[in-house]
């Protein structure tokens, strides 16, 4: 019995890997400039009126723009959950009005 030599592995004329690609966070060249030569034109078709004219003669077509424009999760500060504050006003009420008020109130709490 012969004890054969171990095979050394090689990439033999493989090209090498892949670089490092773009650096995160760092947006695509093509995509910017795509996106300034747009502005452009909006700013050239008139800006907000020619966007306000495509709402009123396009709104399927406007709403899909804005659709694709607002961010698609909405978030309160710091990332948090949306904090809501509700007030009303009782000053100008009867005393009949506000016990109805809190009565449904009562009865919404108890549902």
């Amino acid at each position: 019995m012969t004890a054969e030599a171990p095979v050394k592995k090689t990439r033999g004329n493989l090209p090498p890997g892949p670089g490092p690609g773009r650096p995160k966070g760092v947006s695509n060249k093509n995509t910017k400039i795509l996106k300034d030569m747009i502005l452009e034109a909006l700013e050239g078709a008139g800006g907000v009126k020619y966007l306000t004219a495509q709402a009123n003669e396009n709104p399927k077509a406007f709403m899909t723009l804005v659709g694709r424009v607002l961010p698609l999760q909405v978030t309160g500060a710091n990332g948090g959950p949306i904090e809501t504050t509700s007030s009303l006003n009782v000053s100008g009420l009867s005393t009949a009005a506000l016990a109805e008020i809190l009565k449904a109130k009562d009865a919404a709490d108890a549902s």
